[in-house]
């Protein structure tokens, strides 16, 4: 492999973008009839879409892979060129790079706004009238870079898989071949996360889900839409009373809202236009108008809040819900519970004054930090603005813009935290501060979400009264603590390998019986367990007191209690403790009152 230790300190996402090119130059040398479509950096590694006349296979990978290793040896520097758009067709053209050629005429043709983000990599948009390359030995490639010094400073990589990928996103066009790799600094970290990949298909939520009987899924029912059990169920309405326990208390209150709508009132929200591929369209015998399946539920929320007068003395309004939004997903990107087509949102929205933005947004905060702190999860925070030179991507103007990034900016730092900022992560109604939440195995997830609006206000001219006597626009914040219910389900699927601490597992305690003789004292343990309100796992199967522990086992319940002939009296009981050797004997009283603490405070511990 290559150097044990980073030569130079390069970032890694340069390391990781010289990867790909030196990937794609083994490529071209073990297939010289290879077309070249993009090859950007992404986190954790690099990938390349490449044309190629048959399927690789992982042989292929193999030898590409080595042959990598063999230019990386060679120690061929990164050489730039600047070349005139017309001439760099000219030369793509010359080498039968057809994917590069349509590239360049596209941006020839349309401007740099005709760019993808992924595609900007290999383009350089400061000088769109000439571009930008970079030659490895023989091999030369559109790149906006920068790139290590020489081949053999790429720091540590391996191949991982072949994938689909249609060029440029796009289902009517061609399907190439993507090649994807891992890179990091150092042999070490490479390692790390190697064995972070092990450990979670060990963890992945959709087997995990089938052995726990969470959710499943029905070729009649279709493609990302998962059903949940009643297993399932218990889970998502624990995760759902806590969110909103933790924000009652700052005055937010339930709606309720249908889950179809006009398309009028997504075209005024802006939704039609930004998201009109994703959106599931309804139609109607009895009527011409046309309706969809609700992608978002802000639009519903701003005409609840329009339906009567406001005055200042009104606001804050919190609204709050938990409820199903639709998207249209392409069948290809959906996955377990992580990409579904039914997303169930814990979705609320303040209406509020500038002058109350703060102390919201405050209060939002709060409800985030405390909700991640019981799962043991740290946060990382974000700020996502807009994209200055990508404009037609949001709604409103540049000054809308910068007073909302300033606002979120401000607050963050007033309260001391370090955050980074995402350029053009927003969304297209307005900024947002994005919570990275990093699970049990060093993964980080973007799930809690703060984003200030005042875009959607204007387009459905929300208005209030204030204490001068004028009509002003309220402000419109939208947030989500846990964001998808099934996405936040899957991801603490994988953070507790599918061991949920007591308060949140479906069954908290399984009362085992040995035998017939120990079904009556079983029942009487299940109905005052059932009393103290402990979820309880019993049955009168047939089966050996192994067959019944090994089960509930295997479902991972926190608790075991066999009863045989020591606890008739029930004065005392046995208790097997999910993933300990040693069982405990306890009282009744001490056995529920242990579990009632860790019920009442949803402790992370067992």
């Amino acid at each position: 492999m290559a150097e044990k230790k980073a030569i130079k300190k390069v970032p890694v996402e340069v390391r990781r973008h010289s990867a790909a090119h030196i990937m794609a130059a083994a490529v071209m040398e073990l297939f010289p009839e290879a077309k070249l479509g993009i090859g950007p950096a992404i986190e954790h590694g690099f990938y390349y879409d490449i044309d190629l006349p048959r399927t690789l296979t992982p042989e292929d990978l193999k030898r590409i892979e080595k042959r990598m290793r063999k230019i990386a040896s060679r120690g061929e520097p990164f050489r730039h060129q600047e070349m005139p758009l017309d001439e760099a067709v000219a030369f793509f053209r010359e080498r039968h790079q057809d994917y590069k050629v349509e590239l360049l005429e596209i941006l020839k043709r349309q401007g740099t706004t005709s760019v993808k983000e992924e595609e900007s990599q290999d383009i350089d948009l400061e000088s769109p009238d000439r571009v930008s390359l970079y030659w490895t030995g023989k091999f030369v490639d559109l790149c906006r870079g920068p790139h290590v010094e020489s081949a053999r400073d790429i720091g540590a990589f391996t191949l991982r898989s072949v994938a689909g990928a249609y060029w440029r996103g796009d289902e009517k066009n061609k399907m190439l071949q993507r090649i994807y790799g891992l890179a990091f600094g150092t042999e070490e970290e490479l390692a790390a996360h190697l064995q972070m990949l092990e450990e979670a298909e060990r963890r992945d939520h959709r087997k995990l889900g089938a052995q726990l009987e969470l959710f499943t899924f029905s070729p009649l029912v279709g493609p990302g839409l998962p059903m949940f059990t009643t297993r399932g169920t218990i889970m998502r309405r624990e995760i759902e009373s806590f969110v909103m326990s933790l924000q009652e208390p700052y005055g937010y209150e339930r709606v309720t809202i249908p889950h179809i709508a006009k398309t009028d009132l997504y075209a005024t929200s802006g939704h039609l236009e930004k998201f009109e591929d994703d959106i599931f369209y309804v139609h109607s015998k009895k009527t011409d108008d046309r309706f969809v399946l609700k992608p978002m539920n802000c639009p519903h929320h701003t005409q609840i809040y329009a339906s009567l007068p406001r005055s200042y003395r009104d606001l804050p309004i919190r609204m709050a819900e938990v409820t199903a939004v639709y998207r249209d997903e392409n069948t290809g990107q959906l996955q377990g519970l992580s990409r579904v087509r039914t997303i169930t949102q814990d979705d609320a929205h303040v209406f509020c004054t500038m002058e109350q933005v703060e102390d919201e947004t405050l209060f939002i905060y709060k409800v985030i930090t405390k909700f991640y702190a019981a799962f043991r999860m740290p946060l990382r925070i974000r700020l996502s603005t807009h994209d200055p030179r990508n404009m037609k991507a949001f709604l409103g103007s540049a000054e809308v813009w910068e007073r909302a990034e300033g606002v979120l900016a401000g607050l963050l730092k007033r309260l001391g935290q370090e955050f980074e900022v995402g350029v053009g992560e927003a969304a297209f109604y307005g900024p947002k501060i994005d919570f990275i939440a990093r699970d049990a195995i060093g993964r980080d997830w973007q799930l809690a979400t703060i984003q200030l609006d005042f875009n959607l206000p204007e387009r459905f001219s929300l208005e209030y009264v204030g204490q001068d006597g004028e009509k002003h626009r309220p402000v419109m914040i939208h947030r989500a603590v846990l964001g998808s219910v099934e996405r936040f389900l899957g991801v603490l699927i994988e953070h507790y390998a599918g061991a949920f601490p007591v308060w949140l597992s479906p069954v908290q305690v399984q009362v085992i019986p040995v035998g017939k003789d120990h079904w009556k004292t079983a029942r009487k343990l299940r109905k005052l367990l059932l009393d103290e309100g402990v979820r309880v796992g019993y049955d009168e199967l047939r089966e050996t007191v192994g067959y019944k522990i090994r089960k509930a086992e295997k479902l991972k319940v926190p608790y075991m209690l066999v009863i045989g002939e020591k606890e008739k009296s029930l004065r005392t009981v046995n208790v097997r403790i999910r993933g300990k050797k040693q069982e405990k004997r306890m009282t009744i009283k001490a056995f529920v009152a242990e579990v009632r603490k860790r019920i009442d405070k949803r402790s992370a511990a067992l």
